[in-house]
């Protein structure tokens, strides 16, 4: 069975640390050899009001002696140096196993799927990581695959109404209204009253330029982290870490509208039913949403690690070798 004890550290300094521990059926947790992995996401160092966060809980892992490390996306933005001087803090002699967010892809000027594809692939392994979105990571009778995961608008909230098209420019119908840029998404019928006074923007829609549609990206993931799980099935068992939400059981209870909209880019249940698929997938981790979630889905125990800008956290994970 899977089980989990969670204590958390540190409650003024916002870092917590939890534990989970997977005992296959059969296994005794007191006598199996376990590689102890700590997982973590949502550093955002480049971000001054999270960066001294990011290094008090870089500091905590690095006194948990683990035997491999594992973040999961939004680490830093790529403009400057802030990426490879946060995966330079972290001490550990194991694997040091990485995974792209959203975050990573932002660029001012640039083109955001040659940084994906071939920039940061590149500076991540030249800072000693693991890029496990084209590698999965295995030891012993684990794998552990990774993706960026991405967003196809299929956790939009129905109840707002707002056409496809705000999403896909990635402004709701208030911000598109003062912004000439904009306005054009206004035009017809279909906005209904309540949505031209909500005001929000998803800053990916100024920062990330992939060349083809949110949608479109999301096949292309899929079609690469399926065929890494069909080559994994004679691993007993799979660890998933996927930036982006797979599965809607892990999206933040309904808040107000202003964030009822930005649920349209927390991820994609594709991944999730992608994941489904493959009996051998038992742990699936994420970030992301900066909301803290667990739940189990049939055999797969998901965790949203939930860290943001106020607030870290990072997960110790035994798993038997």
């Amino acid at each position: 069975m899977l089980w989990s004890v969670g204590t958390r550290l540190g409650e003024t300094r916002n870092t917590g640390r939890y534990r989970t521990i997977f005992t296959p059926p059969g296994g005794n947790k007191t006598t199996m050899a376990v590689m102890r992995l700590i997982a973590t996401a949502d550093l955002h160092y480049n971000h001054a009001r999270s960066a001294r966060l990011a290094e008090e809980l870089i500091e905590r892992i690095n006194g948990e002696q683990a035997d491999a490390l594992l973040v999961i996306g939004d680490t830093a933005t790529t403009d400057g140096t802030a990426l490879e001087k946060c995966l330079g803090m972290f001490r550990c002699r194991g694997p040091r196993l990485f995974v792209a967010g959203n975050h990573e892809l932002w660029s001012r000027d640039g083109d955001s799927y040659r940084l994906f594809k071939e920039e940061l692939p590149r500076r991540v392994r030249g800072a000693g990581w693991h890029w496990l979105q084209d590698e999965p990571f295995v030891a012993g009778g684990w794998a552990i695959v990774g993706s960026i995961g991405w967003y196809d608008y299929s956790f939009a909230s129905a109840g707002l109404g707002i056409p496809l098209r705000f999403y896909e420019q990635k402004v709701s119908p208030g911000a598109a209204a003062a912004s000439p840029a904009h306005q054009w998404l206004l035009e017809g019928d279909d906005v209904p009253e309540h949505a031209r006074h909500m005001y929000a923007r998803w800053n990916d829609g100024r920062f990330v330029r992939l060349g083809r549609g949110d949608p479109a990206f999301v096949e292309e993931l899929l079609g690469q982290l399926q065929r890494q799980l069909e080559a994994l099935r004679h691993v007993p068992h799979v660890l998933a870490a996927i930036h982006h939400l797979p599965f809607t059981e892990l999206l933040p209870p309904p808040n107000v509208a202003l964030w009822e909209f930005a649920r349209a880019y927390l991820g994609s249940s594709r991944f999730g039913e992608c994941l489904r698929r493959f009996p051998n997938v038992r742990q699936v981790l994420c970030g992301h949403s900066h909301y803290p979630a667990e739940v189990r889905i049939g055999p797969i125990h998901a965790i949203n690690l939930g860290a943001g800008y106020r607030a870290k956290y990072y997960r110790v994970l035994e798993l038997p070798e």
